[in-house]
């Protein structure tokens, strides 16, 4: 049994479809995650969700999708009438043209009801109800998964979601050294040095391994294979790369290398 974890999409489709074919996943035996953020910034965040959708309908005991502060903004928007999903920075007027086909445009207070009224009626119900069932975190033998990172190194179960989907801190990023713990959110070249030193992109320092190598167009999606460290990345221009990790694995994860005869 393995584990393949798939760091933030960002509404890339082509990129997921590049990783989902290099994958040697057994759907009957092997786990598939995503860490979140399947929307927002890409070119087709609403195919992106249909085709993860697809996935866990058709092997719902192998792949599991987290929720990412993405999907939250998004529905805080439906639901609360927040504001923050149309800030610039969020890539969320990309999503609201795709699910709408048309252009945001903000220009006064009656606009920001207009268009979230009009996100609302757009988004397909079944997407919704996939955002609203998505966990916060996901626990197998190998490692916990969370979308943003751990508070003081405490478990998901006892962490507030607000942290699981927002946090970025530094004491868990550096000295973290529970169970291994894989992360997104932060695009790891805004991580510490040390621990994205030789690693294709991805970030191990300790027990944290944050796996949000899609900074720009030009950075890769990556999977992230358990226990065996094996590196998947699709790019951009149709690219692809595999790559064995072997430095700096958490001792617990390498005991299972070892388990397996690898």
């Amino acid at each position: 049994m393995r584990t393949f974890v798939v760091g933030d999409i960002h509404g890339r489709r082509a990129q997921l479809h590049s990783i989902i074919e290099m994958l040697p996943r057994d759907p009957s035996t092997d786990t598939l995650i995503f860490l979140g953020d399947l929307i927002d910034r890409g070119a087709d965040a609403p195919g992106v969700v249909d085709d993860v959708i697809e996935l866990q309908e058709a092997q719902p005991d192998h792949v599991v999708t987290l929720r990412g502060n993405h999907e939250q903004m998004l529905l805080d928007c439906i639901d609360e009438g927040a504001r923050i999903w149309f800030a610039p920075n969020t890539g969320g007027a990309r999503t609201f043209e795709q699910y709408t086909n048309t252009a945001l445009r903000i220009n006064s207070e009656t606009d920001f009801d207009a268009a979230q009224r009009k996100i609302q009626d757009c988004v397909p119900d079944e997407h919704l109800n996939f955002f609203r069932s998505m966990p916060f975190y996901y626990e197998d033998e190998f490692a916990l998964y969370v979308h943003a990172g751990l508070d003081q190194g405490k478990h998901p179960r006892d962490t507030e979601p607000w942290a699981l989907l927002w946090m970025r801190d530094m004491e868990f990023y550096k000295h973290y050294t529970g169970k291994p713990c894989l992360f997104g959110h932060t695009p790891t070249p805004f991580l510490p040095l040390r621990g994205r030193l030789g690693r294709h992109g991805i970030y191990i320092c300790h027990s944290a391994i944050g796996i949000d190598t899609g900074y720009d167009i030009h950075s890769p999606l990556s999977c992230l294979e358990l226990p065996d460290f094996n590196l998947y990345q699709a790019f951009a221009d149709g690219q692809t790369a595999t790559h064995r990790i072997t430095t700096l694995i958490p001792d617990s994860l390498r005991a299972m290398q070892g388990a397996n005869g690898n």
